[in-house]
């Protein structure tokens, strides 16, 4: 028997005299294991095998905790310049065969930025990388992507072609200026949103935020709006901003263009001996000029100036009730208010008092100047050119939308005054002032104090996906008493010094959507989870 038990212990443990386990063995393991996963953990992340993930100059706190969320670390890189200021790139790591993602957003020094990333690219490319992937949170010159005057240039269309030429096989970014830019591409780009953390972040450090109201202060900015309006279920307004355009005469032809033969046969107050203006422009030869002066009309009768009375037509019911439904009706909740200067001002408030009272404009220059009109004459420009008294400021290549949704506007001097408007109902509601980035202050701060002073808003909160800050547009919000909040992303580079200087700033972390987008490219998983993290 003892024999028996022998055999089956050596044939059960390998041949050995090996004793079973003691359950001092297991206490031991069950009490030591927890420590030993803390202090290996990072050696026993699955690492991402065939990916190389750069970082560039612009944003490498970004580029660190993306890669720390992807369990791995940025690859050797040396970024330089040389003594002349020519940007220099050495790949310190091999890429052949691998899977490249460089990791280079804006930044201050924009134009260094995109230099020093196409430059990045071409370097892999000629390493015989499989592929290379740009992560660019925020796309340089998108404000750019399209024509504003006659001989602009289309600049986001251009860098698209560069990174092309480069050699970038995909492009991952974050809520570009204009969603249509992805067209610029002939390389898939995945255009990711910031949405789902915003939403999330209201939800979780608003109090109240179901009766709030999300703004867009432009225009071109209420499709943004909407869409997280939908997302909280509330309701949304617009402010926007009109030039007010002095009431002056048209004094010269070169002021319209007239193609007509004939006036208009309705009744009118000018005499029926007098000859109605008729211009040829068709087959005449008789060079065009200044029409001579009338002479003195006769005064003319009270019972000429009225139009003959017609009898009211009579009118089917049906055609009542239609004409009734298009009629037009004022809508409620619409404020208004005069920024002067990009000032929020009050409605009696004089510009020339305040140039008399001694302060210095960028206009008070030109007061001194002679201000006697000059009519110029009809000839001296085109008529097809000089059509209208007003010209747009986008005649070509451009919509009304692409200026309502630039940041700022310039302010020319005390004279530039214009109406800004409010839609919606925001009376003691927290206030969500909307928009894709956050450049120069002027704008949120008339936006926010037109809720407040005008609104009766209660607390604002200036949300963008981008902040740029620049010049000293943070400390003006800081500033302005009817801003509450600013909350961004950290897709732009902040100075450490400007984060701790301010108390009013909110950076929203979306390193985990860019390592998971990395992630799912990399292994060719779908993305279009990204995009519906809302649902």
């Amino acid at each position: 028997m003892q024999l028996l038990e022998l055999s089956i212990r050596r044939v059960r443990y390998g041949g050995r005299h090996t004793p079973p386990p003691q359950p001092e063995t297991f206490f031991f393991l069950a009490f030591f294991f927890p420590f030993f996963l803390f202090f290996l953990s990072p050696c026993l992340l699955l690492k991402m095998r065939g990916v190389q993930i750069f970082s560039g100059n612009s944003h490498p706190g970004l580029a660190d905790t993306i890669c720390e969320r992807l369990g791995t670390v940025p690859a050797k890189a040396n970024l330089g310049k040389f003594a002349n200021g020519e940007t220099s790139v050495n790949i310190g790591t091999s890429v052949r065969n691998q899977d490249v993602y460089i990791i280079q957003s804006g930044s201050e020094k924009i134009n260094d930025s995109v230099m020093e990333l196409l430059i990045m690219i071409s370097a892999c490319k000629g390493g015989s990388a499989k592929s290379i992937t740009a992560v660019m949170p925020y796309f340089p010159y998108s404000r750019q992507s399209k024509k504003k005057s006659h001989r602009g240039a289309i600049t986001a269309r251009m860098l698209a072609n560069l990174l092309t030429i480069a050699g970038v096989d995909h492009v991952i970014t974050m809520d570009l200026h204009a969603s249509q830019m992805q067209g610029f591409f002939g390389k898939p780009v995945d255009n990711l949103f910031a949405e789902p953390f915003i939403a999330r972040w209201i939800r979780m450090n608003v109090p109240g935020w179901k009766d709030a109201v999300v703004v867009s202060k432009n225009a071109g900015g209420t499709k943004r709006v909407t869409s997280l309006a939908d997302t909280l279920k509330l309701n949304f307004g617009i402010v926007t901003t009109d030039r007010r355009r002095p009431k002056v005469p048209v004094n010269t032809m070169s002021d319209s263009t007239v193609f007509f033969d004939a006036v208009d046969d309705e009744p009118s107050v000018v005499k029926k001996d007098s000859q109605p203006f008729e211009l040829h422009l068709h087959g005449s030869k008789r060079a065009l000029a200044t029409p001579p002066i009338p002479e003195e009309p006769e005064p003319v009768t009270p019972h000429e100036l009225l139009r003959p009375e017609t009898p009211p037509a009579a009118r089917r019911p049906s055609e009542l009730e239609a004409a009734n439904e298009y009629t037009d009706v004022r809508v409620r909740d619409v404020i208004t208010g005069r920024l002067v200067q990009g000032q929020l001002v009050d409605d009696d408030y004089s510009i020339k008092e305040e140039s008399e009272s001694g302060g210095t404009t960028p206009g008070a220059a030109s007061s001194n100047q002679d201000t006697s009109e000059v009519i110029p004459d009809a000839m001296a420009g085109s008529m097809i050119s000089n059509a209208s008294s007003q010209p747009p400021d986008h005649a070509l290549g451009g919509s009304f939308d692409a200026a309502e949704s630039d940041d700022e506007a310039s302010v020319c001097g005390p004279s530039d005054e214009k109406t800004i408007t409010l839609v919606g109902e925001v009376r003691d509601r927290s206030v969500f002032i909307v928009d894709d980035m956050i450049d120069k202050s002027s704008s949120w701060i008339a936006a926010a104090e037109t809720v407040v002073k005008r609104g009766g808003a209660g607390k604002v909160y200036c949300i963008a996906t981008h902040g740029l800050f620049t010049e000293e547009s943070l400390d003006q919000m800081e500033g302005c008493r009817s801003i509450d909040h600013i909350v961004v992303t950290n897709t732009f580079p902040i100075p450490p010094s400007m984060l701790r200087r301010s108390k009013k700033l909110i950076v929203i972390d979306v390193s985990s959507l860019l390592a998971e987008s990395i992630r799912r490219h990399h292994y060719g998983e779908s993305v279009s989870a990204l995009f519906h993290l809302n649902d």
